[in-house]
């Protein structure tokens, strides 16, 4: 397993840490502030989900006017990450 650290870019959270099982599964998502109850629902959501399925599914999402979410920062972290695999 080996693990990431994603500094995001316009959201309340300020980094995403999370880790990707040789199945490239994602593994222990912790997003450091946003939303304390939204960010922990997704990370239970997406333990041992598959790392290419979370970024279809959570790339462009967004909050507001920001142009982007915590959830799309993790599907950018988790995008980048697997193009470095």
């Amino acid at each position: 397993m080996k693990d990431y650290s994603f500094t995001t870019q316009g959201t309340c959270a300020t980094q995403i840490d999370f880790s990707l099982d040789d199945d490239k599964k994602l593994h222990n998502v912790f997003f450091h502030g946003g939303c304390n109850g939204n960010t922990k629902a997704v990370a239970k959501l997406l333990e041992g989900y598959d790392a290419q399925a979370a970024v279809d599914l959570l790339k462009g999402n967004l909050c507001g006017v920001r142009g982007t979410s915590c959830a799309d920062q993790l599907a950018q972290g988790v995008e980048k990450a697997l193009q470095e695999n």
